[in-house]
This record gives structure tokens, C-alpha cells and sequence, in this order.
């Protein structure tokens, strides 16, 4: 297949915003074109001049870490802009539709409703696990793209491969998994698979692992179609200087984020079988991410009473399939112990 075919009409023919620096190559030491503010920032640091609109030296950095070719990979303002413009540029409003996997990510279906494309829901198996042939019967000929979120938010568990591989073989449009806590499970990552399936659209993120949520900074890996198609919708200058600066000093620490990972495992462990030994707790479910997802007795209740020890958690409990449930994110060894110490005085 050719992906190029899933694109909307209007964006086959779009002629992208041209920015002052891509109508001149080279090096140049009076820059006149842009007009930028000539004579720096009041700031430490000047941030007067716009940023590379296409990261290069950025996605140099993560392409050394990841394996994966600069031209295969996007930058996005955060995972959540990758997501909105994959429905921008392949979704017809009014007339296409995407199928999500409850409980899942809500992004997914807002950005479907911002767009104004129809949402089709295929619930998870009560073990958590991909529905194949519902999903396949839920399929028709204007459905664009199915989003896959493995290891799951908010179960935590990691989908099994076979099932995603036999919807990236027999599916014709998008197969989005997002990976946006891959780095805590034992499963490989799909970017291993992108030469292998043209309709393999990968999201990561450095949110999670990399601690740097407030820079909102987020990555897509796919053909260089697809990619191509994302650079061309995108706003010309969706990263920030500061962003890019910051991001680069980060990925020279990967050490540091190695250690972390260990350690946010150690504590999930842990954290899990301490929260598996209290009386309310009724089922604390197997995790391949940075939080565990607990059925306990009265999890609406308990929710309140921890905001009111300044302890705060996600209830789940209205979520389909998470009845009862309490969403917790592994925190730092003080942060679990005082949760612990809470919950047991309940």
C-alpha cells in the first residue's frame, strides 16, 4: 500500500509555509530577512533569532540513541500535536472514521472531535487485551486510522505483539501505537518494525522516562511519507529554541534517565506488593509502566480522603473496565512510603 493515498485530497495539493531560512541555504553572518529583533533577548541567553523549523540537530541527537534515520523521524509540541495532525492530514471531517480501544488515552478521541471524525470504540478484552475480531468487524472502508497505546493508560499493561502485528498486516490505513511508557516495559519497541510495515506510525515522548513534561516535546517514527506529510501541515516553527537547546543537554545525561528507569521499576515492584497487602485492595494489575492501576474498596472515597492528606491519585473508577479503580503513579521511595503510611490508616 501506499500510504500517500490515505491523505486527504486538499493536503496532496498544499503548498507548505515557506520560512524566511528555507528560501536561503548556507551561512550567512547578517541576517536581514526575518524580521527578527536584531539586537538579541533580555535574557541570559538570546532567543531572538526563530528556531531550525526542522530540528536537525535535535533529531541527529535522538536518531544516535534510537537507530532510527532523521528523515523517518517528527518532532511535535508534545505527542498530542503528532496526534492532531495525523488526523488533519488523513481524516476527511464528516466522513472518515478512527477506531480507539477503551480504556485508553483520551487525546485520541478529542483530537477525533476536534476534527470532527467519527470515533468507533472497541473495548478491550476483560483481561486488558486486544478484541481482533470485533476490531475487524468494526472496520470499514472510511476507517483511517486505529491508535494502540501499549504499554496502556491507563491499565499499564503491554498489548500482546502478535495482535498488534496482525492489524499492521491486514489493516489499509494508519496502525498508531503509542509508546509514550516504553521505556519501563521488558517488550521491545515497535521502531524496530517501520521498514517492515509502511503503515506503522510510532509515538514516543520525552514526558515520561526523560522528566521533561514542561517542555512539551514529543516524537513520531514512520515512512518518510508519512513524515513528510507531518512536516508539511505542521506550523513552521512548532519547537522552541529553548526546547531544542534544553532537549540536546538532556540526551548527553541518558545515564542519569538509565538509573531512574531502574529505580522507577524497583519502585513499582515494590509499591505493588505492599498495595496488594492491604485488606481494601482487591486486585493491583500487572504493569509495564510508571504507575499501577489498583481496585480498592470505595476507590472514589479513598480518592478524597488522600487529596485531603495532600496525596494525589487518578480515580479511574468511572473509566469502562477500571470500576473501582485508582490510578497511581510510582513516585519518588519518600512519596511512596507516605502513600502506603496513608492508605493503611484508612
Amino acid at each position: 500500500m501506499d500510504v500517500r493515498d490515505l491523505q486527504r485530497e486538499n493536503i496532496k495539493t498544499l503548498k507548505p509555509y515557506s520560512t524566511a531560512r528555507d528560501e536561503f541555504k548556507g551561512q550567512a553572518s547578517v541576517y536581514l530577512d526575518a524580521n527578527e529583533n536584531s539586537f538579541g533577548s533580555p535574557l541570559p541567553a538570546d532567543y531572538n533569532r526563530y528556531p531550525d523549523p526542522l530540528q536537525l540537530d535535535l533529531k541527529d541527537a535522538i536518531s544516535k540513541i534510537k537507530g532510527v534515520p532523521i528523515e523517518n523521524t517528527f518532532l511535535g509540541n508534545g505527542s498530542d500535536e503528532a496526534i492532531d495532525l495525523l488526523f488533519r492530514a488523513f481524516c476527511n471531517p464528516g466522513k472518515d472514521n478512527v477506531i480507539i480501544l477503551p480504556p485508553t488515552y483520551g487525546m485520541y478521541e478529542v483530537s477525533a472531535n476536534i476534527n470532527d471524525v467519527e470515533v468507533r470504540k472497541v473495548n478491550l478484552t476483560p483481561d486488558f487485551q486486544l478484541d481482533l475480531e470485533k476490531i475487524a468487524e468494526t472496520i470499514d472502508a472510511n476507517t483511517k486510522m486505529i491508535f494502540i497505546c501499549s504499554p496502556n493508560n491507563p491499565t499499564g499493561n503491554s498489548l500482546n505483539r502478535t495482535d498488534i502485528e496482525t492489524i499492521l498486516a491486514n489493516f489499509k490505513g494508519l496502525v498508531v501505537i503509542d509508546e509514550a511508557y516504553i521505556n519501563f516495559a521488558k517488550q521491545k519497541t515497535f521502531i524496530q518494525e517501520l521498514t517492515e510495515y509502511a503503515n506503522l506510525v510510532v509515538l514516543q515522548t520525552f514526558s515520561k522516562a526523560w522528566g521533561l513534561a514542561a517542555l512539551r516535546l514529543g516524537m513520531a517514527f514512520s515512512s518518510t511519507h508519512v513524515i513528510d506529510i507531518l512536516n508539511k501541515v505542521k506550523p513552521p516553527y512548532n519547537i522552541n529554541q529553548a526546547t531544542q537547546d534544553l532537549a540536546l543537554a538532556a540526551l548527553e545525561n541518558i545515564q542519569q534517565v538509565n538509573d531512574w528507569i531502574k529505580l522507577t521499576v524497583s519502585e513499582r515492584d515494590r509499591l505493588g506488593n505492599a498495595l496488594a497487602r492491604l485488606a481494601k485492595v482487591e486486585k493491583v494489575y500487572p504493569s509495564d509502566a510508571n504507575f499501577i492501576l489498583v481496585k480498592i474498596e470505595g476507590a472514589h472515597d479513598i480518592y478524597h480522603q488522600l487529596v485531603e492528606q495532600g496525596i494525589i491519585v487518578r480515580d479511574r473508577s468511572k473509566v469502562v473496565l477500571c470500576d473501582d479503580c485508582l490510578r497511581i503513579t510510582i513516585g519518588t521511595i519518600e512519596e511512596n512510603n507516605q502513600l502506603l503510611t496513608a492508605l493503611e490508616q484508612l
